[in-house]
């Protein structure tokens, strides 16, 4: 079945930089488009990055968008997404998706604060 791990999570002070990996399994991840939310404390979950199967294509939500990158690595079955300039506001739970499952990870934790 559908396995998803969010790693590279922590706390950082603004400014700072993190990268998050998810590791895939249980489908054929080179062939599926590939999305990162966030949950921040209190709120909804929230879509801030997509890549679409071959990497060539990603969008970005405004919030994060010239700050994060999103890629993969279709060989290791692994998902990145890049974080840069981290602010307060990006505080917040980040999982990887596979919208063709309900699955979803425990996700990682990032926190930034001074």
């Amino acid at each position: 079945q559908v396995q998803l791990v969010e790693s590279g999570g922590g706390l950082v002070p603004p400014g700072g930089s993190l990268r998050l990996s998810c590791t895939a399994s249980g489908f054929t991840f080179s062939s599926r488009p590939m999305y990162w939310y966030r949950r921040a404390p209190g709120k909804g979950r929230d879509l801030i990055a997509s890549i679409s199967d071959t990497g060539n294509t990603t969008s970005y939500a405004d919030s994060v968008k010239g700050r994060f990158i999103v890629s993969r690595d279709n060989t290791k079955n692994i998902l990145y997404l890049q974080m840069n300039n981290l602010k307060p506001e990006d505080t917040a739970t980040y999982y990887c998706k596979n919208r063709a499952s309900t699955f979803w990870g425990h996700g990682t934790q990032v926190t930034v604060s001074s």
